[in-house]
């Protein structure tokens, strides 16, 4: 347990750390604190930066560079196909998809802290190179995810050249960002919609027998949500959902 939370703090403090690299780079320029000689006062300041960051940028950086979209989503899309209106609760939902996100990156976070973070912690490298190296698995991780029509369309948008081939160097990380949003709420739309098909059946079942049965009045989500929670229950949904996503990202 010790070793899964220190990955998963180690992993949010990398994702973190990889959108200030603007900013590094402007702490970076001559005659700034990084350039006063003394390890101390740029360790501190090197600290305050990162806390900043993890404070205002937490949400958005989890959202929008790890496999949470795509969980979240799906996980929602369940919810409203049992139609069990609030249950399970928001904060269940994004516990669990916090948590499957942590299983799904942790082997991205490691490479992440082996290439680029550990080496800077034990004053090897500087900040700058820290982030340049550990740029690189998270933006791997992006790549495998993301599919290339929407990395062409992002690239058109963003009106950046590269040349025919596409190379994965050539890809701006804000690019690829974008591109890989869209790819992730793509492929959970399509989660989505198998997930619905099932429990649509058995609305159309229940309704179509309430008609015939001459009980007009009586609303068929009323007769149809105890057997949708049943029937996901006998096939063990919570697992072959969990499985289904996590094994998705491999």
């Amino acid at each position: 347990m010790k070793e899964f939370m220190r990955s998963l703090i180690i992993g949010a403090a990398a994702m973190l750390l990889l959108t200030a690299s603007a900013g590094a780079g402007m702490v970076g320029e001559e005659g700034s604190l990084l350039d006063t000689g003394n390890p101390d006062e740029v360790a501190t300041v090197l600290e305050i930066v990162v806390v900043l960051t993890i404070l205002t940028l937490a949400p958005a950086i989890l959202m929008l560079t790890t496999s949470f979209t795509r969980i979240i989503v799906v996980l929602s899309f369940l919810r409203r196909a049992l139609a069990t209106q609030q249950l399970p609760p928001n904060q269940v939902l994004i516990g669990l998809a916090v948590l499957l996100t942590a299983v799904v990156m942790t082997p991205t976070w490691a490479k992440m802290y082996d290439a680029g973070f550990g080496p800077f912690i034990e004053r090897e490298i500087s900040v700058r190179e820290a982030l340049v190296r550990a740029e690189k698995p998270m933006r791997e991780f992006m790549l495998r995810q993301t599919r290339v029509t929407d990395i062409e369309l992002m690239v058109s948008l963003s009106k950046t050249k590269v040349s025919e081939q596409l190379l994965p160097k050539e890809i701006p990380t804000h690019v690829l960002v974008s591109a890989f949003v869209i790819s992730e709420l793509t492929r959970a739309f399509t989660m989505g919609f198998i997930l619905y098909l099932p429990f649509v059946i058995i609305d159309l079942v229940i309704a179509t027998t309430l008609i015939s049965m001459g009980m007009l009045v009586l609303p068929p989500i009323l007769i149809s949500l105890p057997f949708k929670i049943l029937l996901f229950v006998l096939v063990d949904g919570w697992a072959l959902m969990v499985k289904s996503m996590v094994a998705g990202f491999y």
